[in-house]
């Protein structure tokens, strides 16, 4: 099989098929939908093929049979009856003065209308979208297809100015809800964005649009499979670990059967061959860091979020929970569920090792404000873990603390909680790519954090103190038996009693037992 161009940065079916670039078929899916609804939501993480996916569905619903020839869809779809299509995109723009969205709206339906040669309305965008549907739904003498891509951008990029943030989510609730009004004139609709917004909030007219995000049907509808990498993407898999792919970029999971990779990872490593955070460096989102800054979310805790439907879905300017935050934007994918009586509960968790190493390094900045130089000594806390070297452990950790400015501590009560200090741990093994597991269960209780090397392990317990050390971190261990459940393991076993001084704010005791 002959390597063929990598479609990198392309959102264009035309462009994609036109160049003869390797394309991963999801027409299957379409037409389970096309086939079994009419009014579509898809929440997905940025840069997960949901543009691609939306110009997918204009170009078959306007009839350009020569792009789908070979793929799933082709024989199945009816290519004599074409469609009107209506695209509304607010991808690729920024909407953080009020003004924005509105300047932005009118361009667009100003470019639909003339390109259709629709008479301009001295109006509103509802009003305007409207007209389109209605004039071209008498013109056409067939139902319009509207298309709505990154329908959440304008409240999303507002969110650290909530007035605009609101003011952009009322302007828009208006807008879709026109697409109720014109049931019989619409034949499809489907709406993307990276957030799930209440319904009451955003879509309080839409109550007939139909949620596939958590779809078990729609589960692999963007994304990679690893079918997909070992066939569509075969010829650039020499000369790369498959493991370490899958190990780098595979994991996320929206409750369907196959786990998906990030398709923006897969193409830049196919490109640069090189394994590197390459999704994260595409932007994250600062609104992200500032909430968990904020909210003084412990780290540790962010691997084994548990949540339910409903807590996912609460997302909204009044009311972010952290668990809906980090899932829909992708930094948390469901990794177990479970049924507890009508409802499903479900365990969150990184999605891969890309995800862990790059979020928290992003948090390590913003908990240590100035700091240089953290590459190099996220290396050696790696080399220092490995090597078993807990003294030397000890010593880059009150270096890290003590390199803390006096004026920070006291412009941040966070640092008087334990969970910043664990958090900083916890941070500084995950981005210096060690296997960190935090929370783990044993039969007499829950582990802080365990650091599982090839040729030993690390368990530590962390607490602070007001006044002198006591030891109490070590004795818990101790007496509740915390290294039974790695002695399986035939390697030396560590127990690591870290207490924090909240007057000092740096290790009143590091202590080492070998259990």
């Amino acid at each position: 099989m002959d390597k063929l161009q990598i479609p990198g940065g392309m959102s264009s079916l035309q462009e994609i098929r036109r160049r003869g670039c390797y394309y991963v078929d999801k027409t299957a899916h379409i037409l389970h939908m096309v086939q079994s609804g009419k009014y579509y939501f898809l929440s997905r993480p940025r840069r997960f093929g949901k543009t691609l996916l939306v110009d997918t569905l204009r170009h078959l619903f306007e009839g350009n049979e020569e792009l789908f020839r070979g793929l799933y869809i082709h024989d199945r779809w009816d290519w004599s009856e074409n469609h009107p299509v209506v695209r509304i995109s607010f991808g690729g723009r920024t909407f953080t003065q009020a003004i924005h969205l509105e300047w932005n709206l009118d361009l667009q339906l100003r470019r639909i209308e003339q390109r259709a040669g629709i008479r301009v309305l001295d109006a509103g965008a509802p009003e305007r979208l409207a007209h389109l549907i209605e004039t071209l739904h008498e013109e056409v003498e067939q139902q319009v297809v509207v298309l709505i891509d990154e329908y959440d951008k304008p409240i999303l990029d507002a969110m650290t100015t909530p007035d605009i943030a609101q003011a952009n989510r009322d302007f828009l609730r208006g807008f879709y809800g026109v697409i109720k009004e014109y049931d019989e004139e619409i034949k499809f609709a489907f709406i993307t964005g990276v957030s799930k917004f209440s319904k009451a909030g955003l879509f309080s007219g839409l109550n007939n649009l139909r949620d596939i995000t958590l779809s078990s049907d729609y589960g692999t509808i963007c994304g990679y499979t690893e079918d997909d990498l070992d066939t569509v993407f075969a010829p650039e898999l020499e000369d790369l670990d498959r493991k370490e792919i899958r190990r780098w970029y595979n994991g996320y999971n929206w409750r369907g059967l196959d786990k998906v990779y990030n398709p923006t990872d897969i193409l830049l490593l196919f490109e640069e061959r090189e394994f590197r955070t390459h999704w994260f460096e595409t932007g994250t989102p600062n609104f992200l860091i500032e909430t968990l800054f904020r909210r003084k979310q412990a780290t540790p805790v962010l691997e084994n979020l548990i949540a339910d439907d409903d807590l996912l879905s609460a997302f909204d300017i009044e009311e972010i929970t952290i668990e809906a935050l980090m899932f829909q934007t992708g930094y948390l994918t469901i990794v177990s569920q479970e049924r507890l009586g009508s409802g499903i509960v479900y365990r969150l968790g990184y999605p891969n090792l890309e995800v862990q190493i790059s979020l928290n390094r992003r948090l390590l900045r913003a908990l240590l404000p100035g700091r240089s130089g953290l590459n190099g000594q996220w290396l050696n806390l790696h080399r220092r873990t490995m090597e078993d070297d807990l003294k030397g452990v000890r010593e880059l950790f009150e270096a890290f603390f003590a390199g803390i400015p006096y004026e920070w501590h006291m412009n941040n009560d966070i640092a008087r909680y334990e969970g910043y200090w664990a958090s900083l741990f916890y941070s500084y093994f995950s981005a210096s790519e060690l296997d960190v597991r935090v929370e783990e269960s044993t039969a007499h209780g829950r582990l802080d954090m365990v650091l599982v090397c090839p040729k030993h392990v690390h368990i530590y317990e962390f607490k602070m103190v007001d006044r002198e050390p006591d030891g109490s971190a070590l004795v818990q261990m101790r007496e509740r038996a915390y290294a039974d459940k790695y002695r399986h393991l035939h390697v030396p076993i560590r127990l690591i009693g870290v207490e924090f001084s909240r007057e000092e704010r740096n290790i009143a005791a590091f202590t080492v037992e070998t259990a």
